[in-house]
């Protein structure tokens, strides 16, 4: 019988694996944006574009999606975002110090009502 080749990768096929993995091209934002931008402006073909910026041309057509689907939901009005880890923070602060003055005036509340039945409750 044969070994799957999947099952049991060499040493080498796998250092391979993550060279690539650690030298393969991040493009931030803007790049994206200025790719497709140069795609949809029609000068050169997308295989000829692809081929000057090494990528893919599935790719390419992704981030054109992406980047149309992003425009008609910001023209829909659709303008939620991600909040930034700083502005969870402030948030997550504010309700915990929201969540402790409740609870003050929730013991407040708690002893006036004990003092009031232990008084005779009638406030004459």
């Amino acid at each position: 019988m044969r070994e799957k080749s999947t099952t049991a990768k060499s040493p080498s096929e796998r250092l391979v694996k993550t060279i690539r993995r650690a030298t393969r091209k991040h493009y931030s934002a803007e790049e994206k944006i200025r790719i497709v931008l140069d795609g949809l402006r029609g000068e050169s073909s997308i295989a000829e574009l692809c081929r000057r910026e090494g990528i893919a041309e599935g790719l390419y057509y992704s981030w054109s999606k992406e980047f149309l689907e992003a425009g008609k939901r910001r023209l829909a009005g659709d303008t939620a975002r991600a909040a930034t880890s700083s502005e969870v923070t402030d948030l997550r602060r504010e309700a915990r110090a929201l969540k402790e003055v409740v609870a003050e005036q929730a013991l407040e509340l708690r002893l006036l009502k004990k003092s009031m039945i232990a008084d005779g409750g009638d406030g004459e």
